[in-house]
């Protein structure tokens, strides 16, 4: 049985560009198209698709207005088709915390002559979509962050010595990634993140975290010290990997080819913590699709380690950390809501050379 996608788009070529690719795929189809949410409304009806498609920016009532009725009348797995611009990143993001699934990023330039690349991630991604789970189980949110203004400048030095914490995600991780950091204190160690989205994504998602975590967040820059009381999220055009330096860490920002077809790519980051953290780490792998991160977190577990997998009840795509948890990387396993709580007690426990533990 294939599975059923409604396209939905303000543009007459992109509406026939996605209904192109997605029918190349054996196992997919569309089964309708629409311009406009009242079209659209009346194709669900109609079509009772199993995956929706939906552009961003659209005439008389926007996406994000269109995904709201949608996900509170007749949720279903929402992939958001987004143009590659400031605007339309931080809509895409607000679209993900309303429930979207996942999102795609509009070619830039001529849709004419488009890579087998971009095919893949859209089939992929319909797949993904179809699979995950809608309704994830949350507990109230953790109290929000003061003002950037009003938070104390982390001091250079840290009582936490050389640990650092390492959190990996793709598909759902931007709201996985941000339920783990608004629960994390502000006193922490250094921490470097890896999320799969697309460079304009990245820098829209490090402002929107740093507005809201107790910790301070922006993007990684090439060679900067990793310093207590800050994440440092990889930019979307380049592994992060970290460096010793003196008794603490630098980023290291790499153009490499893809890993895992990925740039960023969670294993990059924590083969890197495996090397150069070793014992001092503390890694999280979170929501996604794929394998990406679940050899990198086995390194780091045979370096001593504390490594956490995100359960599967509470993942969007148990993908990721379940291909970590059957190689045997993970040291536990815990819900989203319990993750950050995880990495503070492995933090205070000292917990070390977790390979033999």
């Amino acid at each position: 049985m294939k599975i059923r996608v409604l396209v939905v788009d303000d543009s007459a070529v992109m509406r026939a560009v996605l209904t192109e690719i997605i029918n190349q795929a054996p196992d997919m189809e569309v089964v309708g198209t629409a311009p406009d949410a009242a079209v659209a409304r009346q194709k669900v009806k109609e079509t009772s698709p199993d995956v929706l498609t939906l552009d961003v920016e659209m005439p008389n009532m926007n996406g994000l207005e269109f995904l709201d009725k949608v996900m509170r009348l007749r949720p279903m797995p929402v992939i958001m088709i987004s143009s590659q611009t400031a605007q339309g990143s931080e809509t895409t993001l607000q679209a993900l915390e309303l429930g979207a699934v996942d999102y795609v990023a509009k070619p830039r330039g001529s849709l004419a002559g488009l890579p087998v690349s971009y095919a893949q991630e859209i089939h992929e991604k319909i797949r993904a979509a179809y699979g995950a789970r809608l309704k994830v189980l949350r507990a109230a949110p953790a109290e929000p962050a003061p003002a950037a203004a009003a938070r104390p400048a982390p001091a250079a030095t840290s009582a936490w010595g050389d640990r650092i914490v390492c959190i990996g995600a793709s598909t759902g991780g931007t709201e996985a990634i941000k339920e783990v950091l608004c629960r994390l204190p502000a006193n922490m160690p250094g921490i470097v993140m890896v999320q799969h989205m697309p460079e304009m994504f990245t820098a829209s998602f490090a402002r929107r975290l740093d507005s809201l975590a107790r910790v301070r967040v922006k993007e990684a820059e090439q060679g900067e010290r990793i310093l207590p009381g800050h994440a440092y999220l990889a930019p979307g055009h380049s592994h992060l990997e970290i460096r010793r330096s003196g008794t603490g860490y630098v980023c290291e920002l790499l153009q490499t080819p893809p890993y895992n077809r990925h740039r960023p790519a969670v294993d990059v980051l924590f083969n890197s913590a495996a090397q150069h953290a070793r014992g001092s780490a503390v890694a999280a792998l979170l929501t996604g699709m794929g394998k990406d991160g679940a050899q990198g977190m086995l390194a780091m577990r045979r370096a001593g380690a504390w490594t956490i997998g995100q359960d599967q009840e509470s993942c969007v795509v148990y993908g990721m950390p379940r291909e970590a948890a059957q190689i045997g990387a993970c040291c536990e396993v815990a819900p989203l809501t319990q993750v950050a709580e995880r990495i503070v007690a492995a933090l205070q426990g000292g917990r070390r050379l977790a390979a033999h533990g």
